[in-house]
Parts: C-alpha cells; sequence; structure tokens
C-alpha cells in the first residue's frame, strides 16, 4: 500500500473545504483505498490529508489521468503545500485499513533517521511503540511507512484527543528512553489532525 500525506497552509478556508468535497470523485478510481484529514490542531490553517493507494502503479496512473482535473477546484486556495509518499510496512497494532469514521484525531509522525539507525530504529518501532501504543485506550490503528532517504511515517488513528493526550503526558518520554529515539532519530515533525467528517472519500 502507498500512503500519501498532503500538507498545506490555506489561505480561503471556505473555498478550500468546498474543493475538498470535490476529491469524492475518487471514489471508483483503481487501486484507490480510501482519504480523509482535517486541521492541525497546533497549526491554525493548516491542513492535513492522508490518501491510501492499493500501489505505487495505481496512484501514478491516477495522477497521470484525472488527479489535475480533481485539484482544480482547490486552486488558490492554499499555499505552501508539501507532499510526502511513503510505502506501508507493517500495522501499528492490528489490521490497519484507511477509515476515518470511527477516529476523531490523526496524529502523525515523519521521522528522519540517522544512516546505520535505520534497522534499529525499525525495530524499536515493531518491540516498543507499537504495544504500547496499542495498549493504549483510544487507540484505534496505524501504520509504520517508509520513504527513500530513511524517512518514516507513524501514523495512527486515535477516538479522542483526550485518550491521545493522556498517552503522550504518559508514556512517550519513557518510551523514548527505552527505545532510545535520540540516537536513533536525526529530525522529527510531527501533527496531531482533527479530522473533517466531511472530508473523508
Amino acid at each position: 500500500m502507498l500512503v500519501k500525506w498532503i500538507r498545506c497552509t490555506v489561505i480561503d478556508r471556505r473555498g478550500f473545504e468546498r474543493g475538498q468535497r470535490k476529491w469524492a470523485g475518487l471514489l471508483g478510481e483503481p487501486g484507490f483505498r480510501g482519504q480523509g484529514g482535517g486541521w492541525s490542531r497546533e497549526r491554525p490553517g493548516v491542513a492535513h490529508i492522508f490518501s491510501f493507494w492499493e500501489s505505487r502503479a495505481f496512484y501514478d496512473s491516477f495522477m497521470a489521468r484525472s488527479h489535475d482535473r480533481l485539484a482544480a477546484a482547490q486552486s488558490g486556495t492554499y499555499k505552501n503545500i508539501q507532499v510526502g509518499l511513503f510505502d506501508y510496512r507493517f500495522d501499528v497494532k492490528t489490521g490497519f485499513e484507511p477509515r476515518f469514521t470511527d477516529a476523531d484525531v490523526v496524529r502523525v509522525a515523519h521521522c528522519k533517521v540517522h544512516e546505520g539507525r535505520v534497522e534499529h530504529f525499525s525495530l524499536m518501532q515493531e518491540k516498543v511503540w507499537n504495544p504500547a501504543m496499542a495498549g493504549s485506550p483510544g487507540m484505534l490503528r496505524g501504520l509504520f511507512g517508509e520513504a527513500p532517504g530513511n524517512e518514516f511515517l507513524v501514523l495512527s488513528m486515535w477516538h479522542s484527543a483526550a485518550e491521545h493526550g493522556k498517552y503522550r503526558a504518559e508514556r512517550v518520554e519513557r518510551l523514548s528512553l527505552r527505545a532510545q529515539t535520540d540516537a536513533d532519530v536525526a529530525e522529527i515533525a510531527g501533527a496531531v489532525v482533527r479530522l473533517d467528517p466531511a472530508w473523508t472519500v
């Protein structure tokens, strides 16, 4: 599975939201698995969209054919767009599926990992972070993805922002020490995204 993560700063909120609904046109595209997104809780005006495809080939075919027509509806409503493509590696918890209807927030962590530490980082994700997240109340499902250049994406869906906040406050510092995250990670950026049901395809 291919995961696409889009971030942008919205300059015309009403126009952007209207255009976002046009992405319903993705339904029926070969290889399309689902899409959802919403607004950053920490940075007002920053939108995040997550899109899932069966494979890179299906995604490339969509980009060549239908993408520009669907995207035209949002032209001029945003700036500073950043797009990342990640190959799915494994589930966080079990049975990941790109379903957004039962989640309130998505937590996304984008990590650039030091050369030579990739194997350790991936192992710690599997042995330390995954069990801790999977056992946290309100954590629904998630995935671990990889992009060229030692870049990784950890995406987790939560029933509520409060439950995610509790996990963060109680566990993250301790888990970071155990997983030696500081030794593995050169750079980390992330966001907590409040999902907008109208953006779900």
